[in-house]
C-alpha cells in the first residue's frame, strides 16, 4: 500500500512539474535597428515597403499603435529594455557611447535576462549588443581584442552570446562568441561612405559586413532549434544590426523594394523576422512561445528621405522628425507581439506603452514583485496582452528622451517637450536655435494634433507647469513606478539649456 501511495505521489508531483513547465512561455524578442514606424506595411497602409512577414506576425498577434523606445537613439534604448530603468539616470546623459567605452549596465542591478534565469529559463543574447565592454589590455595599456572581455553579456544573465560589439558602422568590427573574439588575427579596414558606411577601424579575419544580418539570424535559428528539443524555456534576445548603416541589402533582395537601398534592406530585415517565424513553428514550440517585434528608435537619414519621398513612402508615417529628435518620429516605434491561446489575432492597442516594459511583463508572468531598485522604469503588459479586464495597464505616463538630451514628457493627450528645437538631427537642430528665436518649451495635444504642429504651450501654461513638476519629481525620485526613491547613478538636469522655469510659456 505504501508502495502504491508513493508512486501515485510520485505521478501527481511529475503532473504538477509538467503543468508549470508548460506555464512559462519561451519568449523571443526581436529588435530591429533605425526601423521607422512608417516602413512596416501593417503599421502604415500606405508604405511603399511590403513586410509581410512582419505582418503575418501582426495578424496572428497584437499591434499596438502608440508604442516607444525610451530613448530616440540605440544605445539608451537597449538598457532600458533591458534593465526597466531609463538610460537617463544613468552617466549617458546624452549620444552613445563609442568603441571601447566600459559596460554601462552596473553590475548586480537585475535585468531581464538575470530574471528569467532565476526562473530556470536558458537565455541567449545575439546580434548588436552596444551597451559597452570592458576590454582586456595589454602591458603597455592598449586594448587587446583577442584577450577575454568581462562585463557583457555573460555578466549580465545571458547563458550564450553571439555578435557584435555595437553598430555596425562603428569598429571593432568582430564576432564575439560568450566573452571572446571569433577571429584569429586582427587587421584594419578603411571607411567607406554613401548607405554603405563604417568607419575605418580594426576588423576580425572573419568578419564580413555584409555578412553580419545573416549571421546573427542563422544563429538564431538554430539557437531555437537546439533549445526546443531540450523541453526547457528560454529567453532570445536577438538585435538586429539593420536596416542601420551601412545599408547593405544581398543581391536576392537589391531592388525587390522598388523604393532604394534601404527599402530593400528593411525587406532583408523582414526576411530575417520570417526565417525566426518559421524555425519557431517547425520546432514544435509555437503555442508555448512569446514573440516581440520592434525597433530601438525612429528611421535614421541614412535611409535617404528625399529618395524614398519621391516614391511616395514616409518612413515616420504621420509623425514629425527622426532617429535622434524629441519629435514623434524619434521614438515611435512598431511593437507587435504574438502568443497563441493567450493573445488575440489580429487585435490593435492604442494605449501608450514604453520598451522599457519588458522586465515588469516578465515578473508579472511569475507573480514576481521586483525590488525597489529594479525596473524603476517598468509597467506590466500583460493586462493589455491578455486583454485582461479585471486588471489594468498601470502607466499613465511615458518619458521620452532625444539624442542631445532634451527631456519630453507624455501624459494621455498631452505632450510637454522641454526644448525649443527637436533635440536631435532634424530642423531645428541646437545649430539652429543659435540664429532663431522659438519658445522654450512645446506642448501639443497628441490627438488632435498628431504631427505636432501646433505649439500650445502659451495657451495651457497650466498643463506646461504640471508636466514639467512630474517630470522634476520622476528625476528626483529616481524612478516613475510606485515604490521606495531611489538614487540616480548621476546628477541629472532638467533643462539642457538651463532654462529653470518649467512653467514658462512664453
Amino acid at each position: 500500500m505504501k508502495i502504491n501511495l508513493y508512486f501515485l505521489v510520485g505521478i501527481l508531483f511529475a503532473v504538477s512539474s509538467l503543468t508549470a513547465q508548460t506555464k512559462r512561455p519561451n519568449i523571443i524578442y526581436v529588435l530591429a535597428d533605425d526601423l521607422g514606424y512608417g516602413d512596416v506595411s501593417c503599421m502604415n497602409e500606405k508604405s511603399k515597403i511590403h513586410t509581410v512577414h512582419i505582418d503575418a506576425l501582426a495578424k496572428e498577434g497584437m499591434k499596438f499603435t502608440d508604442a516607444h523606445s525610451n530613448s530616440a537613439v540605440c544605445m539608451p534604448t537597449r538598457y532600458g529594455i533591458l534593465t526597466g530603468r531609463y538610460a537617463w539616470r544613468t552617466p549617458l546623459q546624452h549620444g552613445v557611447t563609442w568603441s571601447y567605452d566600459s559596460a554601462l549596465i552596473e553590475k548586480n542591478r537585475i535585468t531581464v535576462a538575470s530574471f528569467l534565469k532565476q526562473q530556470g529559463y536558458q537565455t541567449a543574447a545575439m546580434g548588436k549588443w552596444h551597451l559597452g565592454l570592458d576590454w582586456a589590455k595589454d602591458a603597455n595599456g592598449e586594448i587587446d581584442l583577442l584577450k577575454p572581455i568581462k562585463n557583457g553579456p555573460l555578466s549580465n544573465g545571458f547563458d550564450y552570446f553571439f555578435g557584435i560589439t555595437a553598430s555596425l558602422d562603428i569598429p571593432p568590427y568582430v564576432y564575439i562568441k560568450n566573452d571572446r573574439v571569433t577571429a584569429t588575427q586582427i587587421d584594419t579596414i578603411e571607411g567607406t561612405s554613401g548607405k554603405g558606411f563604417w568607419r575605418r577601424g580594426p576588423i576580425g579575419n572573419d568578419f564580413r559586413h555584409s555578412e553580419v544580418l545573416g549571421k546573427v539570424s542563422e544563429e538564431a535559428v538554430h539557437y531555437i532549434q537546439q533549445q526546443s528539443k531540450t523541453g526547457s524555456p528560454f529567453f532570445l534576445y536577438l538585435a538586429l544590426p539593420a536596416p542601420h548603416t551601412p545599408i547593405l541589402p544581398s543581391k536576392e533582395f537589391l531592388g525587390k523594394s522598388h523604393t532604394n537601398a534601404y527599402g530593400d534592406f528593411v525587406l532583408m530585415v523582414d526576411a530575417m523576422v520570417g526565417k525566426v517565424l518559421d524555425a519557431v513553428k517547425q520546432s514544435g514550440i509555437e503555442n508555448n512561445t512569446l514573440i516581440v517585434f520592434t525597433s530601438d528608435n525612429g528611421c535614421s537619414p541614412a535611409a535617404n528621405f528625399k529618395e524614398l519621398e519621391a516614391v511616395g513612402h514616409y518612413p515616420s508615417y504621420i509623425y514629425r522628425g527622426e532617429k535622434s529628435d524629441i519629435f514623434e518620429g524619434g521614438h515611435r516605434i512598431p511593437f507587435i507581439t504574438k502568443w497563441p491561446g493567450k493573445i488575440q489575432p489580429g487585435s490593435s492597442c492604442n494605449t501608450t506603452i514604453c520598451l522599457t516594459d519588458l522586465l515588469a511583463t516578465c515578473a508579472d508572468l511569475f507573480h514576481q514583485p521586483l525590488p525597489d531598485n529594479a525596473g524603476e522604469d517598468s509597467y506590466s503588459l500583460l493586462p493589455l496582452l491578455l486583454k485582461d479586464n479585471k486588471r489594468k495597464y498601470e502607466r499613465k505616463d511615458i518619458v521620452h528622451h532625444s539624442i542631445d538630451g532634451d527631456f519630453s514628457i507624455r501624459k494621455g493627450k498631452w505632450k510637454l517637450e522641454l526644448c525649443a528645437g527637436s533635440g536631435g538631427w532634424s530642423y531645428p537642430t541646437s545649430k539652429d536655435l543659435k540664429t532663431i528665436k522659438l519658445p522654450p518649451n512645446q506642448l501639443y495635444d497628441m490627438i488632435a494634433d498628431p504631427s505636432e504642429k501646433n505649439n500650445l504651450a502659451a495657451k495651457h501654461p497650466e498643463i506646461v507647469k504640471e508636466l514639467g513638476l512630474l517630470m522634476e519629481k520622476y528625476i528626483k525620485d529616481g524612478r516613475s513606478t510606485p515604490g521606495n526613491k531611489q538614487k540616480n547613478d548621476v546628477e541629472v538636469i532638467l533643462r539642457k539649456d538651463n532654462m529653470s522655469k518649467l512653467g514658462a510659456a512664453e
